[in-house]
């Protein structure tokens, strides 16, 4: 297993690492399972959130015999001093241990004050004093945000959705990274399941020296494909070219990444599959979309009360409620054409 240094912190992590979101599907005999076998195959890196239900649970429940082996990043989403702390003592409670690696801020709209003692930031830097965690970090959907905090001397790490559909722009802060010896941790390296082609994700990533992609994992299999890749020190080639050319085609321009941060919706609408589904009918097995079920799901787009609230919270400016009547249209016609295809 491929290590590199992350940034300034001086932790040596697994070039392939962990993203524990996904376990919070899985239960926790299933989630030990995967990650003992992440971690008997060289992954040393694993990055849940306090945001992601017990997936800090099901992870110290897994990891905690071999704590001092592992390197351990978990993210808070206070608003203040107070409630950070409070996050991060139930963080540790969970994850089994008595202190983490690195606590990140988790997607904020705005960098805290780092010389306000009471505020988020002071929250930050007493629990270091104090021994709870050892690097600040900082996770965030917003391009100018994430190169300000590179930039800014005051974060050891940056995570930030990279993969093979970023922007000449968002990838530009790879370099910032490196110039500033910031650490930096890719999310969405699948593009919340856009990307199919697991093999030419990984090598496109793997080109950069210092970024290190948290791979979400949910089942046996995912983590097989990215231990081969990484046993093969697969490359980028002909073949995955041409397929990451064919997506750049077809997935241009304003989507939904499927963060979630517009969640919870009023109306109880699926914002993350119905936002984009007409890319998922065209790029994943469209019967999944096509039961009484889903379809019942898409119509309570129908029940939007027009608060503004996903807009809002929309780390990339999309106009969700127009976009969700317009992917409405295309399902409705989609499904209408297809309900009765038995193949």
């Amino acid at each position: 297993m491929q290590k590199t240094k992350l940034g300034s912190t001086g932790l040596k992590v697994s070039r392939t690492a962990f993203g524990a979101l996904p376990i919070q599907r899985v239960s926790f005999d299933e989630a030990k399972d995967l990650m003992m076998k992440a971690f008997d195959n060289g992954i040393n890196f694993f990055d849940t959130a306090r945001m992601y239900s017990d997936s800090e649970e099901k992870l110290g429940y897994a990891l905690s015999g071999v704590r001092k082996q592992i390197i351990i990043a978990t993210k808070s989403h206070a608003k203040d001093k107070k409630g950070l702390l409070a996050h991060l003592e139930t963080s540790l409670k969970n994850l089994k241990t008595d202190y983490v690696d690195i606590l990140q801020l988790h997607n904020p709209k705005e960098l805290p004050d780092p010389s306000d003692p009471d505020g988020l930031y002071g929250g930050l830097l007493e629990a270091k004093e104090r021994g709870l965690i050892r690097h600040i970090g900082l996770t965030n959907h917003r391009r100018d945000l994430a190169i300000a905090a590179a930039k800014s001397g005051n974060y050891d790490t940056i995570q930030f959705p990279l993969n093979y559909l970023s922007t000449e722009e968002d990838l530009k802060l790879i370099d910032i990274c490196k110039e500033n010896n910031v650490g930096l941790i890719a999310m969405k390296a699948m593009s919340g399941g856009l990307i199919s082609d697991s093999s030419a994700a990984f090598a496109f990533l793997r080109q950069y020296e210092n970024v290190v992609p948290i791979w979400g994992v949910q089942h046996i299999w995912e983590l097989d494909e990215f231990l081969q890749y990484e046993k093969n020190n697969i490359e980028l080639n002909d073949t995955h070219y041409a397929h990451i050319d064919k997506d750049r085609i077809e997935i241009s321009g304003d989507f939904c990444r499927a963060c979630g941060y517009c969640l919870p919706c009023p109306a109880n609408i699926d914002i993350p599959n119905a936002a984009r589904i007409s890319l998922l009918l065209r790029r994943a097995v469209y019967q999944n979309f096509m039961t009484d079920e889903f379809h019942q799901k898409m119509e309570k787009i129908n029940d939007c009360i027009n608060c503004g609230h996903c807009k809002a919270r929309c780390p990339y400016g999309l106009d969700t409620p127009n976009l969700l009547k317009r992917e409405l249209a295309h399902y409705e016609k989609f499904y209408e054409e297809n309900k009765n295809r038995n193949d």
